[in-house]
């Protein structure tokens, strides 16, 4: 599990509403008679306020520097502890913790295949264009869409673009319209049989520009010259990246994905949703919610991909900007719009630095330590699969033979947990009822209330420092990667006629943003939100 600040949800919870007292000023009643044509809700992979503060000069008016001029700014969404974005964005459209909305990872261990899978799997939905069978069942309370189209009596539109599956169905929730992502292994725009509407911006772009033959000829480099890119070391400037998609790569796709050219194709369909489908220009409330990301490249040639980070935010500045003027021209203009753009924490994984530097480094495998450990509780307990398997920093054991033996599952828990911490690469260990029991890690309460207990596993190891993990039983390829330990803050803004211009510079518990904004809809917030929303 990673380490995070001591931060408690009491004073997460008084600095969200001490520090943004009189924050959503509400105008005069019959100055907001009419709720908002359109609420647009923008998740970005891997934000940091510290590289919008450095990048800053560098924005044009109508993108970021919008948000930071007009807007409420929250510097640090807090999310309690390190999450993927996948859980980020259900806490941000749910308003509640993993505990209660049921998604605590994009992926999660089936221990009936002892094989990962995606925490939406559902067999009874097929895909169109992909052979991903999802639906939003897995998410265990309403979201933002469901309850804007609850209100609307279904008249409302609720749709959601992302480049991942899992972002995309959280988005739009149980009730949306439709919910459309990037297949991995054709680059298509794909859903799922659960949502009937087919929209046509997706289904054209398959049709008369897939991505695959786009990616022939498309290169990402600089957008601007490299010697105008803030604080860069020198030796930065002499060699500026040139990535490339190519033909027969295996990570082709999931390449692109992480990288900021997704975020164009995004914005630019999400225009075109807002132009064919006339969103925000009926009597109701509709909704398009989007997923973007600045994630740290990790497909290039150097670990240090720095350069590649400042130009992603260099172009989704262009990207909103390019979204807002849509919005202007094509739909009902951003004086009846709502506009939340969050955050989700920025990735722990980088690839490993150069051996040259003498950080201390290893290589952590969960297949030995699946093995090793199954060892010791064999020569403990007599012969048999005692563990199931490993994902996600957690350990599996087999509660079916432990069951069969007669054997007391807490006490198997806490010999693995003991055995584990003085593994290789493994620098501390908790049972699943420590973390229940709000024993684990250094913020226990956050570890417990972002634990789905449906998914957890039994021993939850925090992995050293500098280790890649390997031997992982994901079947996605990527670049081995080194756990980092601490985390950037997420920032959120919320851009509306309702809501003062403002920034928030203490810990904002990410969860009150839906209730926050379901507010300024006028509509009920989630059923799992607990916390209050922002206000006077």
């Amino acid at each position: 599990m990673p380490n995070n600040s001591s931060r408690t949800l009491t004073h997460s919870v008084a600095a969200a509403l001490v520090a943004v007292f009189s924050i959503v000023s509400v105008a005069p009643a019959s100055a907001v008679a009419k709720r908002p044509s359109l609420v647009v809700g923008i998740m970005v992979d891997g934000l940091s306020m510290d590289y919008i503060e450095l990048l800053r000069d560098q924005f044009g008016d109508n993108g970021l520097r919008r948000l930071l001029s007009q807007g409420l700014i929250i510097d640090d969404l807090d999310y309690g502890t390190a999450i993927d974005p996948a859980a980020a964005t259900a806490v941000v459209f749910t308003g509640a913790a993993p505990q209660v909305n049921g998604i605590p990872a994009a992926t999660v261990y089936d221990r009936d295949t002892r094989r990962a899978r995606s925490v939406l799997f559902d067999a009874s939905k097929i895909g169109n264009f992909t052979d991903e069978t999802l639906s939003p069942a897995a998410i265990t309370s309403s979201t933002l869409a469901d309850e804007l189209r609850i209100d609307g009596g279904g008249t409302s539109y609720a749709y959601a673009i992302a480049a991942e599956p899992a972002q995309a169905i959280i988005m739009a929730g149980h009730a949306g319209n439709s919910a459309f992502w990037i297949n991995d292994h054709t680059g298509k725009w794909a859903t799922t049989t659960y949502y009937k509407d087919l929209p046509a911006p997706p289904q054209e772009a398959n049709r008369r520009l897939p991505l695959e033959r786009r990616l022939d000829t498309l290169q990402w480099v600089p957008s601007i010259p490299v010697d105008r890119f803030p604080d860069l070391p020198a030796h930065k400037k002499l060699y500026p990246f040139r990535n490339i998609f190519q033909r027969g790569d295996a990570n082709r796709f999931r390449a692109y994905k992480n990288s900021p050219a997704v975020n164009a194709d995004v914005a630019a369909m999400a225009a075109d949703y807002i132009r064919l489908l006339k969103l925000g220009s009926r009597e109701t409330t509709d909704m398009l919610s989007l997923g973007m990301t600045v994630q740290p490249y990790i497909y290039g040639r150097e670990p240090d991909s720095r350069l590649e980070l400042m130009d992603s935010y260099l172009r989704l500045d262009r990207d909103l900007a390019h979204l807002f003027t849509a919005i202007d021209r094509e739909g009902p203009g951003m004086d009846r719009t709502v506009v939340f753009v969050a955050g989700t924490p920025l990735t722990r994984r980088q690839r490993r630095d150069d051996e040259k530097w003498a950080v201390p480094y290893g290589e952590f495998s969960s297949r030995k330590a699946v093995s090793l450990l199954n060892m010791y509780l064999m020569a403990v307990h007599g012969n048999g699969e005692w563990v199931s398997g490993y994902h996600n920093g957690q350990i599996y054991l087999n509660h079916k033979l432990i069951k069969e033996r007669g054997k007391d599952l807490e006490e198997m828990r806490r010999e693995a947990a003991s055995f584990l911490t003085r593994m290789a690469g493994v620098s501390q260990a908790w049972t699943v009822d420590d973390v229940i029991d709000r024993r684990a890690t250094d913020n226990p309460d956050a570890t417990r209330r972002n634990t789905s207990m449906a998914s957890a596993g039994d021993v939850f190891l925090a992995i050293a420092p500098g280790w890649q993990e390997i031997d992982d039983d994901s079947d996605v390829e990527t670049p081995r990667t080194v756990v980092r330990a601490g985390m950037a803050t997420a920032p959120a803004f919320i851009l509306a006629p309702a809501v003062s211009h403002k920034e928030v510079t203490s810990p904002v518990d990410a969860r009150v943003l839906a209730p926050t904004v379901a507010g300024i809809l006028r509509i009920r917030a989630p059923n799992g939100a607990s916390l209050p929303r922002l206000r006077p």
